[in-house]
């Protein structure tokens, strides 16, 4: 006589074995802690990049994303020394319904380091969360604005038949009480006089700029085109102003 198994033990085994594919069931805290690193990775995949930042810019950068806190920021630039090393800290839920009652959500703190020897998507490290808030940034120091419509109004314009006067271009531009970052650089070239009105740039961003030329019969004011006040195009040079390249098509 065949004896028959009993089923119910086996019933009951059935949906661990099914959620884990017939492996140890992993816990909804593992499976967090696992999201909150991928956000982590996340973190270190929008910092990267080439372009120098100040330990204060990567801060601030990390600190707007969402669902990210900042709790301590080391070094002085990416591109001095080891980099900015940023210590976030993320979360992740996770909800196995064969194991756990209710969704877990897990908050870590792991390392990001910003420099140019960074790799794409980096695997952030494990660390203890530092005690305290937070940090908080302070929003970033609004640039200078360029006097496009004070330069159109008060630069000399010279009659067809006249001569411009590179003095009097120079003394107009001393008299705009212009802030401290703006660079100013003045030319004349040929009976023209061109001036160059620009702040600092970074090497990987168009560089604010603005561009002027007294010609007798025309005073013109503009600025150049993005793709020529990207670094390395020229645009905003003084030579640009004397001899303006043509628009991009």
């Amino acid at each position: 006589m065949r004896r028959v198994l009993p089923l119910v033990p086996l019933l009951l085994l059935a949906p661990l074995l099914l959620a884990s594919g017939c492996g140890p069931a992993r816990s909804s805290r593992s499976e967090a802690t696992d999201a909150a690193r991928e956000a982590a990775r996340t973190v270190g995949e929008r910092l990267y990049g080439r372009r120098p930042r100040t330990a204060e810019e990567v801060g601030r950068a990390a600190s707007q994303m969402a669902g990210v806190e900042v709790m301590r920021v080391t070094g002085t630039s990416t591109h001095e020394g080891d980099g900015v090393e940023v210590v976030v800290r993320t979360s992740g839920s996770a909800y196995n319904s064969w194991v756990d009652l209710e969704e877990v959500t897990v908050r870590s703190c792991f390392t990001v380091r910003v420099s140019p020897g960074s790799r794409w998507r980096e695997d952030p490290h494990d660390v203890d969360c530092p005690e305290g808030p937070a940090l908080t940034f302070a929003p970033p120091p609004e640039p200078p604005e360029m006097p496009a419509e004070e330069l159109r109004t008060t630069l000399p314009r010279i009659p067809a038949d006249g001569r411009v006067d590179e003095a009097e271009v120079r003394r107009t531009l001393a008299a705009l009480d212009l802030d401290p970052r703006i660079r100013t650089e003045v030319e004349a070239d040929g009976g023209r006089v061109g001036v160059l009105l620009s702040v600092k740039g970074n090497r990987f961003d168009p560089q604010d700029c603005l561009l002027a030329r007294v010609v007798p019969g025309a005073t013109e004011v503009w600025v150049p085109p993005r793709i020529q006040r990207m670094p390395g195009e020229g645009g905003c040079s003084v030579a640009n102003a004397l001899d303006p390249a043509p628009a991009p098509h």
